[in-house]
């Protein structure tokens, strides 16, 4: 099952990449503020009726126990929120998700464990795919500049400064899944459904304390209820984390290339609704890293 569990944790976070990018606005410097705001709100109503209908009794001092992956994962994902206003979608994602082979690195090193040819077949084909169409898109963006500034987007306009927050991101993100997969996988530190409800409510604390911030201090004038692609997003997003959880109990290792795979949803996604064009080339590395989780999906049935 984590195999299922992985892939929709991919489909719903591609999702979310595309709201996320529709409800990203460059004129706006507190809107990485705002999307962390109602993503934790939509959290912490998800881990208070997760609670509820099954019935179980929740520790806070998970939160403190958990608090190094769930504060890695929080602090990488405002960093990406930030790089979202200035940069496309479909050259942020892919950067941002080469953290799977970070990840997988440091569980290999850390943590040696036998693997089959198609799982090691599978994280080669997904790790190489991931990194190939950031090269790609890294080479579409550096054409583009080459235009005149009239003609280019404000929000991409920022050259070095706009790439380094999905760089940042990766690097963040592939050291909070490790400590998840040693959490979750390796030590077994926590149940599956305590670090649900410890990140979910950890990042409800932090909307409610940016909310306070940018309501009480900074006078924003911002309604949660009128946000539509953010709050699409923050659905999305609570989806994803709710399968994420469960497959990196099960196969951290495999699950999470995997689930960083999510950027090829995004950028598929950002082709067909934010009409970011795609070439052969993006259609090929695509299909190569299909392949990959295909590979990855046989090896769970083996």
């Amino acid at each position: 099952m984590w195999f299922i569990f992985a892939l929709l944790t991919a489909l719903a976070w591609g999702g979310a990449d595309l709201f996320y990018k529709k409800g990203s606005d460059s004129d706006d410097k507190y809107s990485h503020l705002k999307i962390v705001t109602i993503v934790g709100v939509v959290m912490g109503i998800h881990a208070t009726g997760y609670m509820l209908f099954k019935g179980i009794s929740f520790d806070p001092f998970d939160m403190v126990r958990y608090l190094p992956v769930s504060g890695l994962y929080i602090l990488s994902m405002t960093i990406g929120y930030i790089g979202l206003r200035y940069i496309e979608l479909s050259i942020a994602s892919p950067v941002q998700n080469s953290s799977g082979a970070v990840t997988a690195i440091l569980l290999f090193i850390f943590f040696p464990q036998d693997l089959g040819i198609f799982d090691v077949v599978g994280i080669v084909i997904i790790t190489f795919g991931i990194i190939g169409l950031a090269v790609l898109e890294k080479k579409a963006e550096a054409g583009a500049l080459k235009l005149s500034a009239v003609q280019i987007d404000k929000k991409y306009q920022f050259g070095f400064l706009a790439i380094t927050f999905p760089i940042i991101y990766c690097i963040v993100d592939g050291l909070g899944t490790f400590a998840d997969g040693i959490y979750l996988d390796e030590m077994k530190l926590i149940s599956e459904e305590a670090a649900l409800l410890a990140y979910e409510y950890t990042f409800f604390i932090c909307a409610v304390i940016t909310f306070i911030f940018l309501k009480g201090f900074k006078k924003v004038q911002f309604n949660i209820f009128k946000e539509r692609d953010k709050g699409l997003a923050a659905v999305l997003e609570t989806t994803g984390q709710f399968f994420y959880v469960f497959a990196m109990a099960k196969n951290a290792i495999i699950a999470a290339p995997l689930i960083a795979s999510y950027s090829i949803f995004s950028v598929i996604l950002s082709r067909i609704f934010l009409k970011e064009r795609l070439s052969n080339k993006h259609y090929a590395v695509i299909i190569i890293v299909m392949l990959g989780i295909i590979l990855l999906g046989i090896a769970d049935e083996l």
